[in-house]
């Protein structure tokens, strides 16, 4: 058996452009356009890139929250892109997803405890007493108390919210969970309190996290391996080790040499990005990221690099020879 929890082939999201009386299709935002990758079991994988590159799209996805244009989702070997939904019913206990915004994604006309209760019963995990027993559970594991089940989510601070959607995920013991910027509206003193509790949830449960974020620090300190995405592609995938030190592709350059350094003495050198991303509704010729790149050359106008690489470092770039297509010679 394949040692691979999750593994995303060919996945494509457009979103179609409709104009006139009769709604006529005249264009497609690719969101997510021919997206690969794997995630093992108990490892968490980084997904990093700009506001809008596609990273959130990505996630909801692979849970057939927005459904697929096309590609495949294995999850344990079983394609959850091609199922149905009475079978793909029983696979949402085994997969799911703690939400960026924690206010809007909690109920305000439920309590704590009645959500809670009603996921466990939809899944068919427990009733009445039981169900009472196991929200008490999951408050008291991710910091919370018993008597936070009888409140509402609007007498919560972000923080405490924020642990109510992961207690949330963790009701119906899932193996696969995609946080979507967990932290990013959080305070930092909150934000790693987060973190740490993700971790130790990790280790207690044997999860696996696909952690999207924009946040090249957050996603360096929880992360095992990073995919760097732009317009809706990945343009590199690497170790967190290997990509942090020695980043290939320009974009991941550029994104690297923008990140804080705690330290006055060491001034290093900001790579600054000319003009605007691209639309998704009209993407570039040859290699998406050229008319931004400071290492542009000729061929990068007309030819698409491929997601290639050799010791598990794969990069989208023509500076490197395994990037070009097959059929085409590197210049």
């Amino acid at each position: 058996m394949s040692e691979n929890l999750l593994e995303v082939k060919g996945l494509k999201k457009y979103f179609p452009i409709k104009t006139g009386l009769f709604s006529k299709t005249i264009g497609n935002v690719k969101a997510v356009d021919d997206v690969s990758f794997n995630i093992k079991k108990g490892e968490t994988l980084g997904l990093v890139g700009e506001s809008g590159c596609g990273k959130t799209t990505v996630g909801r996805t692979i849970l057939r929250l927005v459904e697929p244009t096309a590609g495949d989702v294995l999850f344990e070997g079983k394609n959850i892109a091609k199922m149905d939904q009475k079978e793909l019913k029983k696979y949402r206990k085994e997969m799911q997803i703690i939400f960026q915004d924690p206010y809007s994604s909690l109920n305000p006309r439920i309590t704590v405890g009645g959500m809670l209760t009603e996921i466990l019963k939809f899944h068919e995990i427990s009733e009445g007493e039981k169900a009472e027993k196991r929200v008490e559970e999951l408050l008291e594991r991710v910091g919370l108390r018993k008597i936070h089940a009888r409140r509402y989510p609007h007498e919560f601070s972000g923080g405490q919210r924020q642990r109510i959607g992961i207690a949330r995920a963790l009701s119906v013991e899932p193996k696969f969970i995609v946080c979507d910027e967990p932290v990013s509206a959080l305070d930092v003193s909150i934000q790693s309190q987060v973190i740490n509790l993700l971790q130790d949830l990790q280790k207690e449960f044997g999860l696996t996290y696909l952690f999207i974020s924009h946040d090249l620090s957050v996603v360096e300190h929880i992360s095992d391996r990073v995919c760097v995405m732009y317009l809706g592609q990945l343009v590199e995938i690497a170790e967190k080790t290997d990509l942090y030190k020695n980043p290939r592709h320009p974009y991941t350059q550029a994104l690297l040499s923008a990140v804080p350094v705690p330290d006055p003495n060491n001034k290093s050198k900001r790579i600054i990005l000319t003009g605007d991303v691209p639309s998704p509704a009209n993407v570039p010729t040859g290699c998406y990221f050229h008319p931004r790149c400071p290492k542009v050359f000729a061929d990068c106008s007309s030819i698409h690099p491929e997601l290639a690489g050799e010791g598990g470092h794969e990069q989208s770039c023509l500076l490197f020879p395994d990037s070009y297509p097959k059929n085409v010679k590197a210049a």
